[in-house]
């Protein structure tokens, strides 16, 4: 007859293999108020020894999804295979280390305490893992996810595309975009490559460079009679029938940023079209009068021409994020170097652009 201790583990399987958890005796239940440390100078090494590494991404999941089916989801485990794992990772902490409330799994002090050297240590192990990996651009055939919203793609999409394609030719790109909470969580995982976003108040798991610092500028179709002018006056400007894009209701976009300056300066646009979408303003701007605030390396990619704002605007900046855990990743390296560039924007204009202001028309 096999011993109690040879028959009593418990075995779950997590993301990476199969995890061996030993238990004390069948129906034996102890509160964590009787857990006990071994007495000993070798007290932490002993507990750390019996310790499965992958019990501390059970525990990053849970304490950033806080909630243990969409850790389960995250892991492709079970819920009751989270739910094991965090037993035995109570009994590590010997603290509750999560309590159900109604805002999902709260983490406790222990918890709070813990994540910070705990997600230092993951992101440790997956550099390691990393450091001697290699990408051939000339024969990958990877698929780089990004999350751009509609201005980002529209500026960046073409020139990039361009660049991918000239060095990896069986490289694609697969564009969408995420709510910046969705985009931190699937960096995390790896689903998603990179990101492109204004600056993030939050950035304490992501790396990020400067990919676009531009200025707005006036755009309208080459021959408007306001390009007569010398230069642009407010009254000039407000005198204009323009387009508001924005794919909120709220009208939070960058654009919107002009008519919140005009607001401080008493003075109000007249709207003639609300659009949502970058790719088709454009056009309509060449084949009317309307006229349309953009960064300036849009216009360029579009054959219109562009005079000066005759009121501050802020700059437009752009950054791509990458999680912290690739920052070794060979692929991933490869992809920034290409990305990374202020010139990117202006790389592949749509058609041959008139930037210039034009006094004849």
């Amino acid at each position: 007859m096999r011993s109690a201790r040879t028959d009593n583990k418990y075995k779950t399987r997590l993301a990476g293999g199969i995890s061996v958890f030993p238990i004390g005796p069948v129906g034996n239940s102890v509160s964590l108020s009787e857990r006990r440390p071994p007495i000993g100078e070798n007290v932490m090494a002993v507990k750390f020894n019996n310790v499965d590494l992958n019990l501390f991404r059970v525990f990053d999941t849970i304490y950033t999804e806080s909630n243990l089916t969409r850790a389960g989801q995250i892991l492709c485990i079970t819920q009751p295979a989270v739910s094991n794992a965090l037993t035995r990772l109570r009994e590590v902490f010997n603290d509750e280390l999560f309590v159900r409330t109604s805002k999902g799994m709260t983490p406790t002090p222990v918890a709070q305490n813990a994540i910070g050297s705990i997600r230092e240590a993951l992101d440790l192990l997956r550099t390691a893992l990393m450091e001697g990996n290699t990408f051939h651009p000339e024969s990958s055939c990877k698929s780089f996810r990004l999350s751009l919203a509609d201005l980002a793609e529209t500026l960046i999409l073409p020139g990039l595309l361009k660049r991918v394609q000239a060095a990896a030719p069986h490289v694609s790109i697969d564009s969408d975009y995420l709510s910046y909470d969705d985009s931190v969580k699937e960096l995390a995982t790896g689903k998603l490559d990179f990101t492109v976003a204004s600056p993030l108040l939050d950035k304490t798991q992501l790396n990020y460079a400067l990919i676009i610092d531009d200025t707005y500028v006036c755009a309208v179709r080459p021959g408007h009679p306001v390009l007569r002018k010398k230069q642009l006056r407010l009254d000039d400007y407000l005198e204009l029938s323009h387009i508001h894009l924005s794919r909120q209701k709220e009208h939070s976009t960058h654009v919107d940023q002009v008519d919140q300056v005009l607001h401080k300066l008493g003075r109000e646009r007249r709207i003639s079209l609300w659009a949502q979408h970058y790719a088709m303003a454009p056009h309509i701007v060449q084949t009317s009068d309307l006229a349309l605030t953009i960064p300036r390396a849009f216009a360029q990619q579009c054959n219109l021409s562009v005079m000066e704002l005759p009121f501050a605007m802020p700059k437009l900046e752009l950054y791509l994020y990458w999680h912290k855990s690739f920052e070794q990743d060979a692929a991933s390296r490869w992809f920034r170097s290409i990305a990374i560039d202020p010139k990117l924007a202006g790389d592949t204009p749509i058609s041959p652009s008139k930037t210039e202001t034009d006094p004849n028309g």
